[in-house]
């Protein structure tokens, strides 16, 4: 075996609810989202483009159409790889791990940081389209003031993107969230309070819980719920389904696929969800026992 591992075991495959539930309404919900915001840019794209073309023309400014629709097309590519950060930004941030001052604060520094991202793969888009025809493409003659005015364009874009991505979210976190049924077994279910929301949460569908600070994240169906408690108090109103692998995390042992051991002693877990989970050592023994 190859990579410095030292061992492997197999954990026979479980079933995993398919796509039906909650889950497969979150999924549904996230295609339908992706699908209208991609065509909503599709047509933001095609308006940009049309609107340049004719105020060109009116200004007498000669300009190939294949330069204005590249400048266009690359600006949102460029958006669409920024957003990528900003979904992950906006969810790690979100209250309640962080207080709202503190959430403004992060987002304007993340600013910048998200024009600046957007700005050096839009000329970096641009430089490779220009050269596919045998051209070099040239950012409006230099970084300063180029840069100053794409900033100026940018904040607005940023804060639709951080609002949108919050908005998203906060509708991912609520979709198939109900309460049990009466005829259900009492204690199966985990109330788990996620901001101004309390989830009802199927014990056996929680993959895995890690330490946050004050916090513990819930690792279910794809999604992560922040919920306030430690890690200890998880492992007792958990159970024996649950087992420690490292001071900071806890997995279902249903959930756990394979088990593969490095040199060291310590240890990755695969789970369920197609997550890989690093573990200690010191916890190997106790894994093993009890599997």
């Amino acid at each position: 075996m190859s990579g410095g591992k030292a061992g492997m075991s197999e954990i026979a495959s479980g079933t995993n609810g398919g796509d039906t539930g909650a889950s497969g309404a979150r999924r549904k919900l996230a295609l339908g989202m992706a699908t209208v915001f991609l065509l909503v840019l599709a047509l933001i794209t095609i308006g940009n483009a049309e609107s340049m073309i004719s105020d060109f023309a009116a200004a007498g400014v000669r300009e190939t159409l294949a330069h204005i629709w590249i400048w266009q097309v690359t600006s949102i590519l460029a958006w669409l790889c920024v957003c990528v950060l900003i979904w992950w930004g906006v969810a790690r941030i979100r209250p309640p791990r962080f207080q709202w001052p503190m959430v403004a604060i992060l987002f304007v520094i993340g600013l910048p940081i998200a024009s600046a991202c957007h700005i050096g793969l839009m000329i970096a888009f641009r430089s490779l389209a220009y050269a596919a025809e045998g051209a070099r493409y040239q950012f409006q003659g230099g970084i300063a003031s180029p840069y100053l005015y794409e900033f100026r364009k940018d904040v607005p874009t940023y804060l639709q993107f951080v609002t949108l991505a919050a908005l998203c979210q906060w509708l991912l976190a609520r979709v198939g969230t109900q309460a049990p049924q009466p005829d259900l077994e009492r204690g199966r279910y985990l109330a788990v309070g996620d901001g101004a929301v309390t989830h009802q949460v199927p014990i056996d569908e929680i993959v895995q819980v890690a330490a946050a600070g004050n916090y513990v994240e819930i690792e279910i169906g794809g999604r992560t719920l922040l919920h306030r408690a430690t890690l200890a108090t998880m492992e007792s109103e958990l159970g024996g389904r649950f087992v420690r692998i490292h001071r900071s995390r806890l997995v279902n042992r249903d959930a756990i696929r394979r088990i593969e051991t490095n040199q060291s002693g310590d240890f990755e877990v695969l789970l369920s969800d197609g997550t890989v989970a690093k573990g200690s050592r010191r916890y190997r023994a106790d894994l093993e026992q009890r599997l």
